[in-house]
């Protein structure tokens, strides 16, 4: 196996509800069919966790890409670096020395390139970060089977292994840094929706992650659930929140019934409440409505 590449073994803290294993069986037999996906979805919906779930049900190795502004197209193929030196030394003639010496640029492959030859697994994380006309060398990978190559290699293009796969994931578009998809390539892959988790998944998930549980999982998950259904939030909570709030609580030992679990809600959640998409919310009285009826009314004040 490649340095580039990584074999990934099952995790003991991936939670399949039903609503994983279904999402899970259609990602696959898309994948199966030779097509690429994309699960789209919002921060902390879980995205990367599940393409590394796919990626071991597939059993090939791991090619991983994380996009970013300063991803170009060297990035994701490679490129000439260093030097090779070669020396020749010529004594056909004893009284004579001749030397030779060359030097030429290396060709070092980067993932892109590793995972179609092989037949690995590409993960490409937040693709939608990199600039489109990088991605566009995408579009006859998904479709004709072929890459193009740069002239460094001798060879006009490379034929795709047929075990090659990829996953890619992407944010919505209103989010800051994130370009929208051209049509071409969205017309190539198989567009997954993943949003808001259910209820059990959402649960489990905080109850392994964290460690706690089911019972205070399942309240830690509602306090959270229900500030995020209040659509008010300036940036909407996730299922990190719930397991942020359970562990800290797990390990600080606080109790729902105890100031310090108020102040746990408080630093978690209070921030991403913020002054509301409206801008006037006040994030204290929202909150402290929430944990009020959730966990019942006492004299806590921030």
């Amino acid at each position: 196996m490649t340095a580039t590449a990584i074999m990934l073994k099952p995790s003991e803290k991936f939670v399949e509800t039903d609503f994983i294993k279904s999402l899970t069986e259609r990602a696959l037999s898309y994948l199966k069919a030779g097509f690429p996906i994309n699960l789209a979805g919002p921060t902390g919906c879980g995205k990367t966790t599940f393409a590394f779930h796919i990626a071991r049900k597939l059993g090939r190795p791991v090619a991983l890409i994380v996009g970013n502004e300063e991803v170009k197209s060297s990035s994701l193929m490679g490129g000439e670096f260093g030097y090779s030196r070669r020396y020749v030394v010529d004594r056909f003639i004893s009284s004579v020395l001749k030397v030779e010496e060359s030097t030429h640029k290396v060709w070092l492959d980067e993932r892109l390139i590793t995972a179609c030859k092989h037949g690995f697994t590409l993960i490409y994380d937040e693709f939608t970060r990199v600039k489109p006309e990088v991605n566009n060398m995408l579009l006859p990978i998904f479709e004709e089977r072929i890459l193009s190559l740069p002239t460094a290699f001798g060879e006009s293009y490379l034929r795709i292994h047929p075990d090659f796969r990829a996953i890619l994931t992407s944010n919505p578009e209103e989010y800051a840094g994130v370009y929208r998809i051209q049509d071409a390539l969205l017309d190539r892959i198989v567009t997954i929706p993943m949003g808001e988790l259910d209820v059990e998944t959402e649960i489990k998930i905080t109850m392994y992650r964290a460690s706690v549980m089911y019972e205070e999982a399942e309240r830690v998950a509602s306090i959270v659930r229900r500030i995020r259904e209040s659509n008010l939030c300036e940036h909407t909570p996730t299922v990190r929140s719930s397991i942020m709030i359970a562990k800290i609580m797990r390990e600080s030992g606080a109790d729902f019934q105890s100031p310090m679990f108020r102040e746990i809600c408080y630093d978690v959640l209070v921030s991403k409440i913020g002054r509301g998409r409206s801008g006037d919310l006040n994030p204290d009285i929202l909150l402290e409505e929430i944990l009020n009826e959730e966990i019942g009314d006492n004299t806590w004040k921030r």
